[in-house]
């Protein structure tokens, strides 16, 4: 079994309107120096296998279908193996 953490970016170029939100929220509360604010997902979860180029396979699907938007963002991911059941 691996334990899963997925990191999704939206893309530099994509304007963040949480990031947005967060900057201009400092702003109103009086702090001056905040920018470039991004937010990013972070997702964990298990893939039950033994095989790790298959629970590899599953996890880029499982981000290219599901968790990542392929036109805006982009993931990264990193599988650590554990002996939970």
């Amino acid at each position: 079994m691996f334990k899963v953490k997925v990191v999704v970016r939206r893309r530099s170029s994509i304007l963040d309107p949480y990031g947005k939100a967060v900057e201009q929220g400092a702003k109103l509360l009086g702090i001056k120096n905040v920018r470039s604010v991004r937010i990013n997902k972070e997702i964990d979860f298990l893939v039950q296998t033994d095989d790790e180029e298959l629970a590899q396979k599953e996890v880029i699907e499982l981000c290219g279908k599901l968790l990542a938007n392929p036109i805006m963002e982009d993931y990264e991911f990193k599988l650590e193996r554990t002996d939970d059941n």
